[in-house]
């Protein structure tokens, strides 16, 4: 792997408040996804609730398949959800001219379907408004008053980085890219091609991103920045920072953005532009393995603001945060700015 891409970030409100453990049982880390639409009741694909507890979203896929006598392709879910916790998440099945199973007879200790209804389309990936969290931190040591005053700071925003998981337990996703890219013709399944190629765009977008945090800009705006609005996919280009564009940054209408290598147009000019060649310069191999393999350049906001934030201290050690991230951030990113977080199995 790169030595030269971190998988830690630097956190932007000073050093972490002490130590903090996650997942001590799988309740303590609950995610519920927010839906896009809901089921119109007809169609061939029949939607699924399912709540699931220490399992893994595919293979509760492959449960449902096979409960339903389809194949797996069949199955599709609109995003993965953390293994080691108690999730909510919608599932489709397609069932072409095929009456729905009695899903109230599939008995599994691992997961249970809580409603069920059709829907004349499947549910695609990344199909999710985002998700809603409920975070037990167990073993805390910090003040109470410094805790308070660091939420209430990251309220306005945090660091919007890829978590982790994206790179696979100790970087082993660019591993396999490293290859992949040294190898372009190996036979690899799509979805792992996927997955490697992503860990790949994911630490390139880190890094500019850290780069930022360190300058003190990645909430801010510089000459040539590209912006993403609140809410949107939409991305456009600043002719000029002017009163009105810092404005909407302080209002948290827009946010500036870093890069998710391909080919194509990267939006930035002038300052923008340059840093991120410069951060990204040592990385060319990299980049011209995204091009080869016909990665469109893409661009993700550097800034995310936590929804419905909220807290409280349940004991002297412990803490509970509440809040709502929009699809494709993650929850780890603001722990991260918080505490060394780590998981029970890693404390030992």
């Amino acid at each position: 792997m790169n030595e030269t891409i971190p998988l830690s970030l630097p956190r932007t409100c000073g050093d972490a408040l002490g130590p903090a453990t996650i997942r001590s049982c799988p309740e303590d880390f609950q995610v519920t996804e927010i839906p896009l639409v809901a089921p119109d009741g007809e169609g061939e694909h029949c939607w699924l609730y399912v709540r699931k507890r220490n399992a893994n979203t595919n293979w509760v896929a492959g449960q449902l398949a096979a409960f339903a006598g389809v194949s797996p392709r069949a199955v599709s879910y609109a995003g993965l959800k953390d293994r080691h916790a108690v999730t909510e998440q919608w599932f489709s099945v397609q069932l072409p001219g095929k009456a729905d199973p009695d899903w109230r007879l599939l008995d599994s200790d691992e997961f249970q379907v809580l409603e069920a209804a059709r829907h004349s389309r499947k549910l695609k990936t990344g199909a999710l408004r985002g998700n809603r969290f409920r975070i037990v931190l167990r073993g805390v040591t910090a003040e109470a008053e410094q805790v308070v005053k660091r939420l209430e700071i990251l309220r306005h925003g945090v660091p919007n980085s890829y978590g982790p998981q994206r790179f696979g337990y100790q970087g082993a996703n660019l591993v396999q890219a490293e290859r992949l890219l040294a190898r372009p013709k190996a036979r690899v399944s799509r979805n792992k091609r996927s997955i490697w190629l992503s860990a790949v765009r994911s630490a390139l977008f880190n890094r500019v991103l850290a780069v930022r945090i360190e300058a003190g800009n990645w909430a801010g705006a510089l000459p040539g920045d590209a912006f993403q609005l609140e809410g949107r996919s939409a991305v456009f280009a600043a002719t000029a920072i002017d009163a009105d564009t810092l404005a909407r940054l302080d209002r948290g209408d827009i946010h500036p953005t870093g890069p998710l290598c391909g080919s194509g147009d990267t939006l930035v000019s002038a300052a923008a532009a340059a840093l991120e060649a410069a951060t990204l310069a040592p990385y060319g191999d990299w980049i011209r393995g995204l091009d080869a393999f016909r990665m469109k350049h893409a661009r993700r906001a550097l800034r995310v603001i936590p929804g419905e934030l909220c807290w409280s201290q349940p004991s002297a050690d412990q803490w509970l945060l509440e809040f709502s991230l929009p699809a494709g951030s993650y929850a780890t990113s603001l722990l991260h700015e918080l505490f060394e977080v780590q998981t029970a199995d890693e404390r030992g």
